[in-house]
């Protein structure tokens, strides 16, 4: 990992190679939502582009992969990268709201996103969808995308599917509400300058 984070603005930019893929993002927060997309995945390039776009990011995501022999190590990866860019892009976390939710609805689907910026990684993904695949991407593999990203970024986050039927509407919920989560929790002002933390710092046994 390469990181390469700017002085004042909140950006990271990491590049990732295994033998397996090949991923390079820069994630900056404070952007405007503007985003380069290319995975290879049409369907998981969509979601990203929704989830730069309501969480009000700006993200350039690059990556090459295995896709000859399925979109996993992909998919996972990109989480991987995306995840240690946003806990790049936080630097000490100072002043961040630090918590965030959001209730998504599309069509008849409704899923909420519940984030917590606490350096205690843990992931809950409580989605159930119909289709196995969404064009070439396997709906199965967004449960491993969040889970990378949240480990990676070190951070609680949970994902519950409160009503839905269709596995394209489900998932676009997902997406847009974490994203929407992440933007109220990255959000600096209610703290000043302090650590968001009645402890004075985040990670094991923070309150």
């Amino acid at each position: 990992m390469r990181p390469d984070i700017g002085v004042s603005a909140r950006v990271s930019t990491l590049e990732r190679r295994t033998g397996e893929t090949d991923v390079r993002i820069t994630l900056n927060l404070d952007g405007k939502g503007l985003s380069r997309i290319s995975t290879g995945i049409g369907y998981f390039d969509h979601m990203l582009s929704l989830f730069s776009g309501h969480g009000r990011f700006d993200l350039t995501a690059e990556a090459r992969g295995d896709l000859n022999v399925d979109a996993h190590h992909t998919v996972e990866d990109v989480g991987i990268v995306l995840g240690r860019a946003l806990h790049g892009a936080l630097g000490d976390k100072r002043g961040i709201a630090r918590y965030g939710h959001a209730y998504v609805p599309m069509d008849e689907a409704l899923v909420r996103a519940v984030v917590d910026l606490s350096d205690r990684p843990y992931c809950v993904y409580e989605v159930g969808v119909m289709a196995q695949r969404l064009g070439t991407f396997e709906t199965e593999l967004a449960e491993d995308f969040w889970y990378a990203v949240a480990s990676n970024g070190r951070f609680n986050l949970h994902i519950d599917l409160i009503h839905g039927r269709n596995s394209h509407h489900v998932l676009e919920a997902s997406f847009k509400s974490v994203a929407r989560a992440l933007h109220d929790a990255v959000l600096v002002g209610q703290w000043g300058d302090e650590v968001p933390s009645t402890k004075g710092m985040l990670g094991d046994g923070d309150g």
